[in-house]
C-alpha cells in the first residue's frame, strides 16, 4: 500500500520535472536563478527519499502454517 504512494510521488515529480524543467533557467544571475537551483535540488531530494523509502521498505512477514510449527518446535528445544 505504501509503495503504491511512493510510487505515485515519483511519477508525480517525473511530471513536474517534465514541464517544469524547460521553463527553469538556472544560469540566470540573480532571484531567478537561486529559484531555479533550489526547485532543482529539492526535486532531487524528492526523488531520493521516495527511492530509498521503496528499497529500504520492510518486508511483509509471511507467516504460514511451516514457519509457525518450526517457531513452536525451536521453544520447545531450548526449554530448560
Amino acid at each position: 500500500m505504501k509503495k503504491n504512494r511512493y510510487l505515485f510521488c515519483l511519477l508525480s515529480c517525473g511530471v513536474m520535472l517534465y514541464y517544469g524543467v524547460p521553463q527553469l533557467s538556472s544560469y540566470n544571475a540573480g532571484l531567478s536563478g537561486i529559484f531555479s537551483v533550489t526547485w532543482l535540488l529539492l526535486a532531487v531530494f524528492v526523488i531520493a527519499g521516495n527511492l530509498s523509502a521503496i528499497m529500504y521498505a520492510p518486508k511483509k512477514k509471511v507467516s504460514t502454517q511451516a514457519q509457525i510449527s518450526k517457531k513452536q518446535v525451536r521453544k520447545k528445544v531450548r526449554a530448560y
